[in-house]
């Protein structure tokens, strides 16, 4: 078991749900990867929870905001990063070249957000970790794995990261011509950026951990999501698959067993 117990600045640290329908998504994600839950209440009178794999604390699934139920927008998967600081991280987000979008806000005593954008787009969560420091499991079923950004202005966005945190870089070329750049802590991969499709916009996508891909995928389908990308058939280290659950909220699965 990958057991983590605190996360380094740059680091990803914990991936959130954000949903118009927490109780459908607990279902979904309960058949998908097993969770199990614990609820806690909003100020709104809603609830969000807490998932857990094993005993062991591994996501959020949280209700949306007024906002995003009024424009009926989609699920979505967050990706936050370890902060030692996150104001002083946001204001020099601003310098090097991104945008701070929200916070530093606490969170009671769990720790404190924000969310800023690099260069080209792409909302980004940072977390100054309190009593909560992310995910308790990493790179393990059920668990957050990997995360990537996919970009139209990928060598801007390596330069801020670089910048930002003091990410080392590795680049892996690609047949089309482009490259795959990976992000770097103590020459460890840990996470990476991706040339976006032409004409799509900048995004984050978040990887969780499963022992079989095939059968992941296939129990997410039967649970009402739907399999937008086939798993790829590579041997079982790296294979993937892309799902959308049913509220819409995409989520990738990497072979991590």
């Amino acid at each position: 078991m990958s057991k983590a117990e605190g996360y380094r600045q740059g680091e990803p640290c914990w991936a959130d749900l954000q949903t118009p329908d927490v109780a459908a998504a607990k279902d979904f994600y309960n058949r998908l990867f097993g969770w199990t839950y614990q609820d806690f209440p909003t100020p709104d009178g809603r609830s969000y929870a807490q998932a857990f794999v094993r005993g062991q604390l591994v996501a959020t699934i949280a209700p949306q905001n007024s906002l995003q139920l009024q424009a009926g927008t989609a699920a979505k998967w967050n990706i936050y990063f370890a902060a030692a600081d996150a104001a002083e991280l946001l204001e020099e987000a601003s310098h090097a070249g991104g945008t701070a979008q929200f916070g530093p806000e606490k969170v009671g005593d769990t720790g404190v957000l924000g969310f800023f954008a690099p260069p080209g787009g792409g909302t980004t969560g940072l977390w100054q970790a309190g009593s909560h420091f992310g995910s308790h499991l990493f790179n393990e079923p059920g668990a957050l794995a990997w995360a990537a950004l996919f970009t139209p202005e990928p060598q801007a966005a390596v330069g801020f990261f670089q910048q930002l945190f003091g990410h080392g870089v590795t680049e892996y070329p690609q047949d089309d011509g482009g490259s795959y750049s990976t992000l770097l802590i103590d020459g460890r991969e840990v996470a990476g950026v991706v040339p976006a499709d032409e004409g799509d916009e900048a995004d984050w996508q978040v990887y969780f951990g499963v022992a079989d891909v095939a059968g992941a995928a296939a129990a997410a389908h039967a649970a009402g999501g739907e399999v937008l990308v086939e798993p790829d058939g590579r041997p079982v280290d790296g294979s993937l698959a892309t799902i959308q659950d049913p509220q819409g909220g995409i989520l990738n699965l990497i072979q991590t067993a």
